[in-house]
């Protein structure tokens, strides 16, 4: 018998090659003195080495969907025609370079109260100070995360508002060819923190109980199913559990997940954690699989897992025990940006490699 892991799956007319994807990490390397969220070489370089590599499916770093949605001032955004294109030159190399016939999908993101944060290789920490560029935040309320300055409460007005920019957001996202979109709903990021009562503390439509705490989430997911192709698959990443008490616990997330399908959504990629800074999360390999192994059994919904899955034995297993149907790997991406292709030979599958690279394609050890 062959491979889980190197079987195809399809997402409505979307053709992965196989279960093996690239998970969103931000790169902290956009320059705001020449463009302001604007990808560059290094998004170039960095994502283009996945493709080589051998993944069948990439999801970018989180593209915020307007300038104040942004988690620091070196963060992507798609809110512009000028990071349309920017995405547009990195979508083509991709498609003409994938190794795997590789996919590319970018993620739709607002950090809320967690934007205008110091990136993590600045040498300091919370809130960017204005004269080092940072701007005022938003959240569903006042609450500050931890280290932090404290954002206004969101308006309807701009609740409203920051629907519009999401489905904005993914036109420009169709444009640039992207092959598919994934809305972040996790990671104490704006979608998360409305949906989490650890943070979302209103009284309106907004607030309350569950289904008042998910409205935005849902509304957002029906905001960009409308507007890109029925064609094109739509991913969205949860967490599935806060790690604390009185927060969202994977009973909540499988509901979440059964009202995101019903309205379009093809992929739930499970992830966890974020939304406070007291979570306890006994971090270790495959630790976030079983919510991911749940949601897929309770709602029949495809998942994708993430989570300190770095060797070829961990994605396989994952996917070959029906606990996910894909792997996003991270940071043993970074490490290896050949994974897919070291994988594969482990597990032995047959991946083309670069035809440039074809002379080193082991022969009895990696």
């Amino acid at each position: 018998m062959g491979s889980a892991l190197f079987t195809p799956l399809e997402l409505r007319s979307l053709h992965l090659r196989h279960r093996g994807w690239v998970s969103p990490m931000c790169q902290y390397s956009c320059e705001p003195e020449t463009g302001e969220g604007v990808p560059n070489d290094w998004h170039l370089m960095h994502l283009g080495s996945f493709a080589t590599g051998g993944a069948a499916l990439i999801l970018t770093e989180a593209a915020a969907v307007n300038a104040a949605g942004r988690i620091s001032p070196r963060d992507a955004g798609l809110y512009n025609d000028d990071q349309a294109a920017a995405w547009e030159r990195i979508t083509s190399f991709v498609h003409r370079h994938g190794t795997a016939d590789t996919k590319i999908g970018t993620q739709l993101a607002h950090a809320g109260r967690k934007a205008s944060s110091y990136w993590p290789f600045s040498g300091k920490k919370g809130t960017v100070a204005a004269g080092d560029g940072g701007w005022p935040t938003v959240g569903p309320g006042t609450g500050a995360f931890d280290g932090y300055e404290a954002p206004s409460a969101m308006t309807e007005q701009e609740i409203d508002g920051v629907i519009a920019d999401f489905a904005d957001a993914a036109v420009r996202a169709v444009g640039a060819g992207f092959d598919t979109i994934e809305i972040h709903g996790a990671h104490g990021y704006l979608l998360h923190q409305f949906q989490s009562p650890l943070v979302n503390d209103r009284t309106d439509r907004w607030g309350g109980d569950e289904a008042g705490r998910n409205r935005l989430t849902l509304a957002v997911v029906d905001a960009v199913r409308n507007v890109i192709p029925d064609s094109m698959p739509l991913l969205l990443r949860i967490s599935a559990s806060d790690w604390a008490e009185g927060g969202i616990d994977v009973e909540a997330s499988v509901r979440m997940a059964r009202a995101a399908s019903e309205r379009g959504v093809d992929l739930v990629d499970v992830s966890s954690g974020g939304a406070v800074d007291y979570q306890q999360i006994p971090v270790g390999p495959g630790y976030q699989t079983g919510f991911a192994a749940r949601i897929r059994r309770e709602t029949g919904v495809r998942t994708g897992t993430v989570g300190l899955l770095t060797s070829a034995g961990q994605a396989e297993h994952a996917v070959a025990t029906g606990q996910a149907d894909g792997v996003f790997i991270a940071r043993a991406a970074l490490r290896d940006p050949h994974w897919w292709l070291r994988a594969a030979f482990e597990l032995g599958e047959d991946l083309a490699w670069p035809p440039q690279y074809e002379r080193a394609i082991p022969r009895h050890t990696f």
